[in-house]
């Protein structure tokens, strides 16, 4: 699989991070199935024009004359920045991350080859691919090349041979990335041709997945399949996926409306990471999400319900043990929600239903339909539905045993039967600090973590 990263001038919104999630989940259940995953996901840090045109600077240029910095510097804060949310929103890191400027090399190459079989022309130090040259070009997106004409989504290029032909290589003595080639001295990447050379670097000529958001499809990614069949003379992708746009209020997200919300926005407002991860869960990939404060302020409370159901399940002497449904029959519980769960999940990815069976169980166990007997395999649900959500939080509990754990509730026990309603207090403040909830109920103080 080959995913389109991150573009680092600035620091990835929360919009940007549902593709990125749509990744890591695709990768999961992939895994899931016991398949074997290599997954590629690049970070653009040279030659993304602004929007998307041919002409004019790239963001991360843009950026740096903004800033009054060093490209590099900005490429090296805002990859870090990245990997640190990454890591928050409980992503597993990709087994590469190739950068473009890494890999000008094998877009050279990419380049020359494209010339030499005549699909791509050279005008001065500027290289266009020949859309005429590939006739499949639009077949991804619907877009015919006689309705792609100058003025409208194409800028004005009198060195074009079509106003569809896209940049391969560009020159600008001004650039503040540039590299000296066969091209020239002051050239640099278009955007399309760096995920190609470095797909084709890490992946081979022909693999099976490619993902991206919806605003990739068109001229990205058909960019890179006229490019990529054009020189390798075969298939490229077998399947593309691509993530609808995550909407703000049921409006557009952006900077200059300022709704391009951060993960460190979320934070202010007492949510976290984790919680948005589990609001991208519940929609389908296919559609466009809506993201309100309200929408986060539920899905975390449904995230926190089922970190509540699986600690009970531990609290009450359960561990998780293999998978055996057979041994509590067809008709358990647990058994209908596990096949609910991956039936959901093999529809074309339904999180939304898949995330219901887990709902379904939960209420089971809240009405006291749920034997004791089956809390061990219901445990490993949940650890399977965590393997592929990552919803659940990291069990802490300050370093306690369950014999300490014990024996503090003993002493609160014996200090409130002693009227030391001040130790008892104590006794309680340092459990909740060390996460560890308790519950006074008839038949006793029941204790659990998280």
């Amino acid at each position: 699989m080959y995913h389109c990263g991150p573009t680092v001038y600035q620091r990835p919104h929360i919009g940007n991070y549902r593709a990125f999630l749509f990744a890591d989940l695709l990768r999961r259940v992939l895994e899931l199935a016991d398949l074997k995953v290599t997954q590629i996901m690049n970070l653009t840090d040279v030659g993304h024009l602004v929007d998307d045109a041919e002409e004019g600077d790239d963001k991360l240029e843009a950026q740096a004359r903004k800033d009054k910095l060093d490209p590099w510097q900005i490429v090296e804060k805002v990859s870090a920045q990245f990997f640190e949310d990454m890591n928050a929103l409980g992503v597993q890191p990709a087994h590469a991350y190739p950068r473009a400027t890494d890999h000008i090399e094998e877009m050279v190459e990419m380049v020359e080859k494209l010339i030499e079989m005549k699909h791509a022309y050279r005008v001065g130090d500027n290289v266009y691919f020949d859309v005429h040259s590939f006739p499949s070009y639009g077949r991804l997106s619907g877009n015919r090349i006689e309705d792609l004409e100058a003025g409208a989504r194409l800028e004005v290029n009198d060195e074009k041979k079509h106003p569809a032909d896209f940049a391969l290589w560009k020159s600008d003595e001004h650039h503040l990335m540039k590299w000296d080639t066969v091209f020239g001295p002051h050239g640099f990447p278009g955007w399309h041709i760096e995920c190609s050379a470095m797909a084709r670097k890490f992946l081979g000529d022909h693999f099976d997945i490619h993902t991206g958001g919806e605003d990739n499809v068109f001229p990205h990614h058909e960019c890179e399949i006229a490019q990529s069949e054009s020189a390798l003379n075969g298939p490229f992708v077998n399947l593309w996926m691509h993530t609808k746009f995550l909407q703000v209020d049921g409006g557009k997200m952006g900077k200059s409306l300022g709704n391009a919300y951060t993960l460190d926005d979320l934070a202010e407002r007492g949510f976290s990471a984790l919680d948005y991860r589990f609001l991208m869960m519940r929609g389908s990939y296919r559609n466009s999400l809506n993201f309100t404060w309200e929408a986060l302020k539920g899905a975390a409370e449904a995230r926190r319900n089922l970190n509540d159901f699986r600690s009970r399940l531990l609290g009450e002497g359960g561990e998780p043990e293999e998978m055996n449904l057979e041994s509590l029959g067809a008709e358990s519980a647990v058994a209908k929600a596990r096949v609910a769960f991956r039936k959901a999940l093999a529809d074309d990815l339904n999180t939304s239903e898949s995330l219901a069976a887990l709902f379904v169980l939960r209420n089971a166990y809240v009405h006291g339909e749920l034997d004791a007997a089956e809390y061990p395999v219901a445990l490993a649900l949940l650890a399977e539905a965590d393997s592929v959500f990552g919803f659940f939080d990291s069990i802490e509990s300050g370093g306690l045993s369950d014999q300490e754990i014990d024996q503090l509730i003993q002493e609160r026990g014996e200090a409130r039967a002693a009227k030391d309603f001040a130790r008892a207090d104590a006794i309680r403040d340092e459990l909740t600090a060390a996460k560890i909830t308790l519950e006074d109920t008839p038949d006793g103080v029941k204790w659990f973590r998280g």
